[in-house]
């Protein structure tokens, strides 16, 4: 099978990573890919190779996926999904793993996902949709403290603000074109991950991941700093009760709308008191929680991704997964999440199983140096949560950016179910 995979962070260094190790997969191309990926190796034995077409090339990412001859083309971030290339490359006759312009609203627009989910009777938060600071205001007194307020569109995992702080919320709506202001769900986060081909699903491992910068969950809002799977403390019912209350009735709306989703449907949800509520809807892969996740699978992943595209997941054999945990832990760069440095130079990254390559770039002279905030995802496993995370922490500490920042709670004991 010869497969595209587009996207260059450490989600997509996952998937990659995956991919590389599937018999199956006998070519892998990576757009743009990063320098991680080039250091990959096929099953066979050969180079997974990278072309450097920009992950908002929808046109270009097409072209390339017909000229490459693939098979399968899997699409790492939402802003192509969101901009449309599932629907060009099944144009072309290409399998397309990821849901279509119209589907991949329910991450566009969370107003959108929020009208899904209201018609689908789906467990969420009360929500209230604003334009202006009249409504704003209006809203956060409805709901009041702690305040959430969402960026409608996209906004790269940076585009909530939960706090205490009216005037950092108000502000916050004030720097967007149009927010969703929701009544704050308690409770610990959880992550599911559906693979589905539009009616047949096919649930990963849950994981949680953590958002702030800083241990304790202290600090502004990040695209995520580490996360953990599987989850020791879950309900044991958790996702067969997500399938039956979220997924399915939100697969059947969409298919009602004359816009089915297949892909992967992303389930942020909140364990609240009252049982599971609906944070957010993802269209795509989560990061970093695919880097755990994915180093649980044991089942092929081109097979299965092939099945979503192609309509046959019906047909696809029960997932398999390995025993023990799997933890990463996010070094981000000096300055992130609002100003993150980049040109820093990288020691101890190059060709390290688990080290996971996020934002990185090469030189003109080969070194290789941070591209952006987060800029690595130590990840390891281990036969349990204790050393798994013991782990990860040893290649964090095996890897030197001048500064880094790095939690260093992440899946400890107090912050796990928290």
């Amino acid at each position: 099978m010869h497969v595209l995979l587009i996207g260059s962070g450490g989600r997509e260094h996952a998937l990659a990573t995956s991919l590389a190790a599937d018999p199956a997969v006998s070519a892998l191309t990576c757009a743009p890919g990063n320098p991680g990926m080039s250091g990959l190796t096929l099953a066979s034995g050969g180079p997974v190779r990278l072309a450097a077409v920009p992950a908002d090339d929808i046109e270009g990412l097409a072209a390339l996926a017909v000229e490459g001859r693939a098979d399968l083309v899997i699409v790492g971030p939402e802003v192509p999904l969101v901009a449309g290339i599932t629907d060009l490359v099944r144009a072309k006759g290409i399998p397309v793993f990821g849901p279509t312009k119209a589907a991949a609203a329910l991450e566009g627009s969370k107003a959108f996902a929020k009208v899904i989910m209201t018609a689908a009777g789906v467990p969420t938060a009360r929500s209230r949709v604003a334009t202006d600071a009249e409504a704003v205001a209006a809203a956060l007194d409805e709901f009041g403290a702690p305040y959430v307020v969402k960026d409608d569109g996209l906004a790269a995992g940076k585009g909530v603000v939960v706090t205490d702080d009216r005037a950092a919320a108000l502000a916050h709506a004030a720097s967007c074109e149009r927010v969703v202001v929701e009544e704050y769900l308690s409770g610990p986060e959880v992550s599911l991950f559906v693979v589905t081909d539009g009616t047949a699903v096919r649930p990963l491992v849950p994981a949680q991941d953590f958002k702030r910068l800083r241990d304790g969950d202290e600090g502004p809002n990040t695209g995520g700093m580490g996360a953990y799977a599987p989850l020791p403390w879950a309900p044991p019912a958790l996702v067969p009760d997500v399938l039956r209350d979220v997924v399915e009735p939100t697969l059947a709306e969409m298919r009602k709308r004359g816009t089915p989703f297949s892909g992967l449907l992303y389930v942020g949800l909140a364990i609240t008191p009252d049982g599971p509520r609906v944070i957010e809807f993802n269209c795509r892969f989560g990061d970093p929680e695919t880097q755990v996740v994915l180093a649980l699978l044991e089942t092929p992943l081109a097979g299965l991704l092939h099945a979503a595209a192609t309509g046959t997941l019906a047909d696809h054999p029960p997932l398999l997964w390995r025993d023990g945990s799997a933890v990463t832990v996010v070094v981000a760069s000096a300055g992130y999440p609002d100003s993150p440095r980049k040109g820093d130079p990288i020691l101890g990254a190059d060709r390290v199983p688990g080290v996971l390559h996020a934002g990185t770039a090469r030189r003109d002279d080969g070194a290789l140096v941070s591209s952006g905030g987060r800029v690595l995802c130590c990840t390891a496993t281990g036969p349990d949560l204790a050393s798994a995370r013991h782990a990860a922490y040893a290649l964090v500490d095996g890897v030197t950016l001048p500064g880094a920042q790095v939690r260093r709670d992440i899946a400890a004991a107090a912050a796990i179910g928290a």
